[in-house]
């Protein structure tokens, strides 16, 4: 019997999701994680009616062709300009609340960089069995391995993963509060308010990949932060552009717009008790190109100067 339009619309949609949220967390990248999703799909409609668990099909290709790309794109991200992060998702305001719940940890931009520093098989490992919930003899079947050997690389990954694992504030409530704080004293240039809701050690990472101006390396220290903060603020206002809260990745973070709208950089934030422990600035604009109409800040700068003189 075939299943009535809008249950395989459903269908589809859930086989859909499960392959874009391996895909995502496995390398980072919405258009790679597409790819991922179409590949997955157009193999299950080959493969017929005769798939016992569309979903268990689904998800192991998506996880085999996210350990494959991985490998073959080993030497492109080792040669990668400055620090990589992952490309953030913004989310819908309308989305489901339980979806958002499940954003905050598993997709956050600081935990995705803690994955990048494991292997592929390391880190398919600890999604699969960490996030989604799957046993140890499943996961042997989708990586074609020994179980024992399967259950050492959750071993492994947990133990490079424990010590730089982000935690998490998950309330919606206490985001929104700390990020309007946040937005009010960069506005206003309060540095003594900026620094009040940074954590003493808290890090600003940037992700310029050689296409755009961002921080050669990680940035530590509340004070140097909180500078290098209300510059970046002055020079936006320099070039006419605007901050737009918005939730990154399922936490707080904003969108930074240039004059005409058009955006320039996505920043995500790391919350734990109602502090600000770090900041990632993503200005690579091919990671932002999937979030509509992107701007080139250096151009930006060079109108703003033109304009002065």
């Amino acid at each position: 019997m075939t299943a009535p339009l809008g249950e395989a619309g459903d269908a589809t949609e859930a086989l859909r999701r499960r392959a874009f949220a391996i895909g995502y967390r496995m390398l980072g990248s919405v258009a790679e994680a597409e790819d991922v999703v179409q590949e997955a799909l157009l193999r299950l409609h080959r493969a017929g009616e005769g798939i016992e668990s569309p979903i268990a099909f689904v998800s192991t290709v998506a996880t085999r062709l996210a350990i494959d790309h991985l490998r073959s794109a080993r030497v492109r991200r080792e040669q990668y300009v400055g620090e990589w992060l992952p490309e953030p998702l913004v989310e819908d305001p309308d989305g489901d609340p339980a979806q958002r719940a499940e954003m905050v940890e598993s997709l956050s931009v600081a935990f995705l960089a803690v994955l990048e520093r494991l292997s592929p098989e390391q880190r398919a490992v600890l999604l699969l069995r960490d996030v989604f919930g799957y046993g140890f003899d499943e996961i042997a079947e989708i990586l074609e391995r020994k179980e024992p050997s399967v259950r050492q690389l959750a071993v492994r990954a947990r133990r490079h993963v424990r010590e730089e694992r982000p935690r998490f504030a998950v309330s919606r409530q206490r985001h929104e509060r700390l990020a309007a704080t946040f937005f009010g004293a960069l506005e206003r240039g309060d540095l003594p308010a900026l620094e009040a809701i940074l954590a003493e050690d808290v890090v600003l990472h940037g992700d310029g990949g050689g296409k755009a101006p961002a921080l050669a390396t990680a940035v530590s220290g509340r004070d140097r932060i909180g500078r290098t903060l209300l510059a970046w603020a002055a020079l936006g206002h320099r070039i006419g552009g605007s901050l737009r809260p918005a939730v990154v990745n399922g936490g707080p973070g904003a969108l930074v717009l240039d004059a005409d709208a058009r955006l320039i950089a996505v920043w995500a934030f790391q919350v734990t008790d109602d502090r600000i422990t770090g900041i990632s600035s993503i200005v690579n604009p091919d990671k932002l190109r999937h979030l509509g109409e992107v701007g080139n800040l250096t151009d930006a700068l060079r109108a703003a100067a033109r304009a002065r003189t």
